[in-house]
């Protein structure tokens, strides 16, 4: 695949050879992206583990992730007004069960339910499942604290997993970030992921640690010096 003269311009910038600091990769990936628009900076994190479906957590990150996060809540009406409350773009109960299964709507980012009601919300399998979007008590998302659960959400958590390839993929904010936002998201992605090692795992658990902007080369950033 050829590239443009404003991409090979960029690509001059990394050294491939080199691991950057954290705040060396955090300054240098804003002057990476060639897009037009205000691009999102990705993290893609190489884990070094066997059994990858064990390979999964919850990651807050401190500036958010400049995603305008949109929430659906699975709650009763005495939940409800705690939900909108604290920002959730669709709260309901059964009723918004039954409109995903027979429009299969999936409009929205992420889903909240009260656990009185995931015996409704557990029918939805088929829809939200396949999409990443069914609530789960180790995410945080069946719980009876509605409110806090929804500020969070879009406060900047998420959750994490590799793919088959063993490559974790976040979105840890926008190129117009300060450069500083940029790395403190990119430290608390790294604690969280090292964090939630699993207790057989040996020897390199995080393998690499890269960033780049939607449009534009990636930088190598040193796991060593966030260790």
């Amino acid at each position: 695949m050829s590239h443009g003269k404003k991409y090979r311009a960029v690509v001059e910038k990394v050294d491939p050879t080199k691991s950057y600091e954290p705040a060396e990769a955090a300054a240098l990936v804003k002057e990476l992206s060639t897009s037009k628009f205000d691009g999102t900076v990705e993290a893609s994190i190489k884990i070094g583990y066997k059994s990858l479906q064990n390979v999964r957590g919850i990651v807050r990150l401190p500036h958010g992730s400049g995603k305008d996060v949109r929430v659906l809540v699975f709650a009763k009406e005495d939940k409800q007004a705690e939900a909108k409350a604290a920002g959730a773009e669709y709260v309901g109960g059964v009723e918004l069960v039954e409109k995903i299964l027979k429009e299969n709507w999936t409009d929205f980012d992420v889903c909240v339910a009260t656990p009185d009601l995931m015996k409704d919300v557990g029918k939805l399998g088929a829809v939200l499942g396949r999409k990443g979007l069914m609530p789960k008590p180790k995410a945080g998302t069946v719980t009876t604290e509605v409110g806090a659960a929804v500020k969070n959400l879009k406060s900047g958590q998420m959750e994490y997993r590799p793919d088959k390839t063993g490559v974790v993929h976040l979105r840890i904010g926008r190129v117009s970030f300060p450069a500083n936002h940029i790395e403190e998201n990119l430290r608390a992605v790294f604690t969280a992921i090292t964090r939630d090692r699993p207790s057989d795992a040996k020897g390199e658990y995080v393998r690499s640690f890269y960033i780049s902007p939607t449009m534009g080369p990636a930088a190598r950033v040193n796991i060593r010096s966030m260790v």
